[in-house]
C-alpha cells in the first residue's frame, strides 16, 4: 500500500476543535477520561488522543462519547 497523505491543515484544525468541545463538555461534568471511556465503551488513552486531535475516529465513536456525555452530536462536530 502506498503512503497516504497527511490530511489537510483544516481537517487537522477542525479534529482539534472537536477534541476541544469534547474535553469541556467532559470537564462541566466533571469526568475523567477514564470515566467517559467507560460510558462510551472506550479507553482512556483513545479519549486522550481524540481530545488531543491526534487520531481521526470513526464516527460511531464520536456518537457514544456524545450520548455518554448527553450532548448532541452536532455539539461536538458542528461549525
Amino acid at each position: 500500500m502506498p503512503p497516504t497523505e497527511p490530511p489537510p491543515a483544516w481537517v487537522l484544525a477542525h479534529r482539534r476543535l472537536i477534541g476541544t468541545r469534547i474535553r469541556a463538555a467532559r470537564t462541566s461534568r466533571r469526568l475523567s477520561q477514564e470515566r467517559l471511556g467507560e460510558l462510551s465503551g472506550t479507553d482512556r488513552q483513545t479519549i486522550n488522543r481524540i481530545e488531543q486531535g491526534h487520531v481521526s475516529t470513526r464516527i460511531d465513536t464520536l456518537m457514544r462519547i456524545a450520548a455518554a456525555l448527553g450532548v448532541p452530536l452536532a455539539e461536538l462536530v458542528g461549525e
